[in-house]
Protein backbone atom coordinates (compact mmCIF):
# COMPACT_ATOMS: atom_id res chain seq x y z
CA UNK A 1 0.00 0.00 0.00
CA UNK A 2 1.43 3.39 -1.01
CA UNK A 3 2.42 5.72 1.77
CA UNK A 4 0.43 8.99 1.99
CA UNK A 5 2.12 12.01 0.45
CA UNK A 6 1.49 14.05 3.61
CA UNK A 7 2.11 12.64 7.07
CA UNK A 8 -1.02 12.09 9.11
CA UNK A 9 0.50 13.95 12.02
CA UNK A 10 2.97 16.79 12.45
CA UNK A 11 4.15 19.04 15.24
CA UNK A 12 2.30 21.98 13.72
CA UNK A 13 -0.97 20.04 13.47
CA UNK A 14 -0.73 19.02 17.11
CA UNK A 15 0.04 22.56 18.25
CA UNK A 16 -2.78 24.02 16.16
CA UNK A 17 -5.27 21.53 17.56
CA UNK A 18 -4.08 22.05 21.12
CA UNK A 19 -4.25 25.83 20.77
CA UNK A 20 -7.81 25.62 19.46
CA UNK A 21 -8.74 23.38 22.38
CA UNK A 22 -7.14 25.72 24.92
CA UNK A 23 -8.90 28.70 23.35
CA UNK A 24 -12.27 26.98 23.43
CA UNK A 25 -12.17 25.10 26.72
CA UNK A 26 -9.12 26.10 28.74
CA UNK A 27 -5.91 24.39 29.84
CA UNK A 28 -7.67 21.60 31.72
CA UNK A 29 -9.29 20.36 28.52
CA UNK A 30 -5.95 19.37 27.00
CA UNK A 31 -4.87 15.76 27.28
CA UNK A 32 -3.05 13.46 24.91
CA UNK A 33 -6.16 11.30 24.65
CA UNK A 34 -8.37 14.27 23.79
CA UNK A 35 -5.90 15.63 21.25
CA UNK A 36 -5.53 12.25 19.61
CA UNK A 37 -9.30 12.07 19.23
CA UNK A 38 -9.44 15.59 17.78
CA UNK A 39 -6.73 14.72 15.28
CA UNK A 40 -8.13 11.30 14.42
CA UNK A 41 -5.00 9.40 15.41
CA UNK A 42 -4.02 6.95 18.13
CA UNK A 43 -2.73 8.37 21.41
CA UNK A 44 0.77 6.86 21.24
CA UNK A 45 1.44 8.55 17.89
CA UNK A 46 1.58 11.92 19.70
CA UNK A 47 4.64 10.75 21.60
CA UNK A 48 6.68 10.83 18.40
CA UNK A 49 6.38 14.63 18.63
CA UNK A 50 5.75 15.45 22.30
CA UNK A 51 6.55 13.35 25.34
CA UNK A 52 4.18 15.09 27.78
CA UNK A 53 1.13 17.31 27.95
CA UNK A 54 3.31 20.05 29.46
CA UNK A 55 5.52 20.03 26.38
CA UNK A 56 2.43 20.49 24.22
CA UNK A 57 1.28 23.46 26.31
CA UNK A 58 4.75 24.97 26.15
CA UNK A 59 4.61 24.70 22.36
CA UNK A 60 1.16 26.30 22.30
CA UNK A 61 2.45 29.16 24.44
CA UNK A 62 5.39 29.66 22.12
CA UNK A 63 3.11 29.69 19.08
CA UNK A 64 1.27 32.62 20.67
CA UNK A 65 4.53 34.44 21.42
CA UNK A 66 5.42 33.99 17.76
CA UNK A 67 2.36 36.06 16.82
CA UNK A 68 3.80 39.17 18.51
CA UNK A 69 5.26 41.70 16.08
CA UNK A 70 8.92 42.54 16.82
CA UNK A 71 9.67 44.61 13.72
CA UNK A 72 9.40 47.89 15.64
CA UNK A 73 12.66 47.13 17.39
CA UNK A 74 14.55 46.96 14.09
CA UNK A 75 12.98 49.59 11.82
CA UNK A 76 14.30 52.79 13.39
CA UNK A 77 11.47 53.66 15.76
CA UNK A 78 12.66 55.30 18.98
CA UNK A 79 12.61 53.18 22.11
CA UNK A 80 9.38 54.69 23.49
CA UNK A 81 7.41 54.30 20.26
CA UNK A 82 8.77 50.78 19.82
CA UNK A 83 7.67 49.76 23.33
CA UNK A 84 4.24 51.30 22.78
CA UNK A 85 3.64 49.52 19.48
CA UNK A 86 5.05 46.24 20.74
CA UNK A 87 2.85 46.37 23.85
CA UNK A 88 -0.27 46.62 21.72
CA UNK A 89 0.84 43.75 19.48
CA UNK A 90 1.66 41.61 22.51
CA UNK A 91 -1.66 42.41 24.18
CA UNK A 92 -3.56 41.59 20.98
CA UNK A 93 -1.96 38.13 20.86
CA UNK A 94 -2.84 37.49 24.50
CA UNK A 95 -6.35 38.85 24.07
CA UNK A 96 -6.91 36.37 21.24
CA UNK A 97 -5.60 33.48 23.38
CA UNK A 98 -6.29 34.41 27.03
CA UNK A 99 -6.41 30.86 28.35
CA UNK A 100 -2.71 30.27 27.61
CA UNK A 101 -1.60 33.34 29.60
CA UNK A 102 -0.88 31.36 32.82
CA UNK A 103 1.66 29.26 30.89
CA UNK A 104 3.23 32.34 29.29
CA UNK A 105 3.41 34.02 32.68
CA UNK A 106 5.94 31.43 33.85
CA UNK A 107 8.52 33.09 31.61
CA UNK A 108 10.12 32.03 28.33
CA UNK A 109 12.17 29.15 29.71
CA UNK A 110 13.55 27.46 26.60
CA UNK A 111 10.78 28.53 24.23
CA UNK A 112 12.40 29.96 21.05
CA UNK A 113 9.79 32.61 20.21
CA UNK A 114 9.55 33.71 23.83
CA UNK A 115 13.33 34.05 24.02
CA UNK A 116 13.43 36.01 20.75
CA UNK A 117 10.83 38.37 22.23
CA UNK A 118 12.85 38.93 25.41
CA UNK A 119 16.05 39.34 23.41
CA UNK A 120 14.48 41.91 21.08
CA UNK A 121 13.20 44.10 23.92
CA UNK A 122 16.40 43.95 25.93
CA UNK A 123 18.61 44.56 22.89
CA UNK A 124 16.56 47.54 21.74
CA UNK A 125 16.68 49.17 25.17
CA UNK A 126 20.45 48.73 25.47
CA UNK A 127 20.98 50.14 21.96
CA UNK A 128 18.85 53.13 22.94
CA UNK A 129 21.22 53.88 25.81
CA UNK A 130 19.56 52.23 28.78
CA UNK A 131 22.03 50.54 31.16
CA UNK A 132 21.66 46.75 31.00
CA UNK A 133 20.21 46.49 34.53
CA UNK A 134 17.51 49.03 33.74
CA UNK A 135 16.86 47.43 30.35
CA UNK A 136 16.19 44.18 32.19
CA UNK A 137 13.81 45.96 34.56
CA UNK A 138 11.96 47.55 31.64
CA UNK A 139 11.45 44.17 29.98
CA UNK A 140 10.13 42.73 33.25
CA UNK A 141 7.90 45.74 33.92
CA UNK A 142 6.35 45.62 30.46
CA UNK A 143 5.69 41.90 30.77
CA UNK A 144 4.00 42.36 34.15
CA UNK A 145 1.80 45.13 32.79
CA UNK A 146 0.81 43.37 29.56
CA UNK A 147 0.27 39.97 31.15
CA UNK A 148 -1.78 41.52 33.93
CA UNK A 149 -4.03 43.26 31.43
CA UNK A 150 -4.69 39.93 29.73
CA UNK A 151 -5.58 37.98 32.86
CA UNK A 152 -9.02 39.50 33.19
CA UNK A 153 -11.33 42.36 32.33
CA UNK A 154 -12.02 45.12 34.83
CA UNK A 155 -15.25 46.14 33.08
CA UNK A 156 -16.29 42.53 32.59
CA UNK A 157 -16.03 41.95 36.33
CA UNK A 158 -19.28 43.79 37.02
CA UNK A 159 -22.72 42.27 36.45
CA UNK A 160 -25.23 44.04 34.21
CA UNK A 161 -27.98 43.98 36.85
CA UNK A 162 -28.75 47.51 38.04
CA UNK A 163 -30.10 46.17 41.34
CA UNK A 164 -26.82 44.43 42.20
CA UNK A 165 -25.09 47.47 43.64
CA UNK A 166 -27.22 49.02 46.39
CA UNK A 167 -26.31 52.72 46.73
CA UNK A 168 -26.63 52.37 50.48
CA UNK A 169 -23.65 50.01 50.39
CA UNK A 170 -21.83 51.28 47.29
CA UNK A 171 -22.67 54.98 46.85
CA UNK A 172 -20.25 55.44 43.95
CA UNK A 173 -21.20 52.39 41.87
CA UNK A 174 -24.58 53.55 40.62
CA UNK A 175 -23.52 53.11 36.99
CA UNK A 176 -21.33 50.03 37.48
CA UNK A 177 -23.92 47.75 35.90
CA UNK A 178 -23.32 49.54 32.58
CA UNK A 179 -19.62 48.68 32.45
CA UNK A 180 -20.00 45.13 31.17
CA UNK A 181 -21.71 46.16 27.93
CA UNK A 182 -18.80 48.52 27.15
CA UNK A 183 -16.13 46.06 28.22
CA UNK A 184 -13.88 46.22 25.15
CA UNK A 185 -13.87 50.03 24.95
CA UNK A 186 -13.20 50.47 28.67
CA UNK A 187 -10.44 47.87 28.77
CA UNK A 188 -8.74 49.36 25.69
CA UNK A 189 -8.87 52.84 27.18
CA UNK A 190 -7.53 51.59 30.51
CA UNK A 191 -4.64 49.83 28.77
CA UNK A 192 -3.76 52.96 26.78
CA UNK A 193 -3.97 55.12 29.93
CA UNK A 194 -1.73 52.79 31.91
CA UNK A 195 0.75 52.34 29.09
CA UNK A 196 1.05 56.09 28.54
CA UNK A 197 1.64 56.68 32.26
CA UNK A 198 4.23 53.91 32.34
CA UNK A 199 6.08 55.25 29.30
CA UNK A 200 5.92 58.83 30.61
CA UNK A 201 7.62 57.65 33.79
CA UNK A 202 10.27 55.76 31.84
CA UNK A 203 10.91 58.83 29.68
CA UNK A 204 11.68 60.84 32.81
CA UNK A 205 14.09 58.16 33.97
CA UNK A 206 15.68 58.07 30.54
CA UNK A 207 16.44 61.80 30.68
CA UNK A 208 18.15 61.26 34.02
CA UNK A 209 20.18 58.41 32.57
CA UNK A 210 21.27 60.53 29.59
CA UNK A 211 22.24 63.47 31.80
CA UNK A 212 24.36 61.18 33.96
CA UNK A 213 26.46 60.05 31.00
Amino acid sequence: MARPRKPLLSTDRIVDAARALVDAEGLAAVSTRRLAAELGVSGPSLYNHFRTKDQILEAVADSVSAQVDLSMFEDGRNWRTALHDWAFSYRAALRDHPNIVPVLARGPGRRPAGLRLADAVFGAMVRAGWPPAQATSIGALMRYFIMGSALGSFAGGFVDDETAYDPADYPHLGQAHLLAEQQEKIDERAFETGLTALLDGLAQQYEQVRRAL
